[in-house]
């Protein structure tokens, strides 16, 4: 294991979407579709800038606001949709993000505490995790925001995670990929680690967090 990046650190904290699954992008392109078959104007880079990251159900309330002849019940039909065609594409190839097989099975052989804390539904990151062969080594640790009742930028959820961990926060390392998860990470007094680029983010966020390129970096 790293022994400069993860000195100190006795459990890590993994989001799923983007961090250990290739999902942000297909997940994002089948929300802009279903955006633009609402008449939105809005482009594929604007919508990764508005929602990456975001809780779905915030993502299809600013949709639903921008359709002001919306009908009864839109939100709802039209997170339905976005749930159906998302597990079509995933089912479609979904693939693991780079080194995530290696640096889980590494880090199960060595016993490291670990979870998945994610803003998603169960069933999202069941399949996703499924898909991708990386569910086994989570055991029953694979915690999810809804069932919490704490979305990212709040700290509950990797705090929850923490707790079930039996780790301290202050020992516990998150690894993200998105503003909010990066923003939850610090407020719970975890370190966090970003595989964001630092463009695009706060100013004062890229001073507190640690940028890796590559989740092998993670490897010993």
């Amino acid at each position: 294991m790293s022994t400069a990046l993860l000195h100190g650190i006795e459990a890590l904290i993994f989001d799923c979407d983007g961090t250990l699954v290739d999902s942000e992008e297909p997940g994002l392109e089948v929300l802009h579709a279903l955006a633009l078959e609402e008449g939105l104007s809005l482009s594929l880079a604007e919508a990764r800038q508005r929602f990456r990251g975001v809780r779905m159900a915030d993502c299809v309330a600013w949709i639903a606001a921008q359709r002001l002849d919306r009908p009864v019940g839109f939100e709802a039909d039209f997170m339905a949709r976005v749930r159906r065609q998302t597990e079509l594409r995933f089912r479609q190839g979904l693939q693991p993000m780079h080194g995530a097989p290696e640096l889980l099975a590494t880090l199960h052989a060595q016993g490291r505490p670990m979870a998945v804390a994610t803003n998603g539904p169960r069933e999202k990151v069941e399949l996703s995790l499924g898909l991708t062969g990386l569910r086994e080594p989570f055991g029953a640790h694979v915690y999810c925001a809804y069932e919490v009742g704490s979305f990212k930028p709040e700290p509950g959820l990797f705090l929850h995670a923490a707790q079930a961990l039996g780790v301290a926060p202050q020992h516990c390392a998150v690894v993200e990929d998105s503003l909010p998860g990066l923003q939850a990470a610090l407020a719970a007094g975890m370190r966090a680690f970003s595989l964001h680029p630092r463009a695009g983010l706060p100013e004062a966020l890229v001073q507190r967090v640690h940028f890796i390129d590559r989740l092998s970096e993670l490897l010993p």
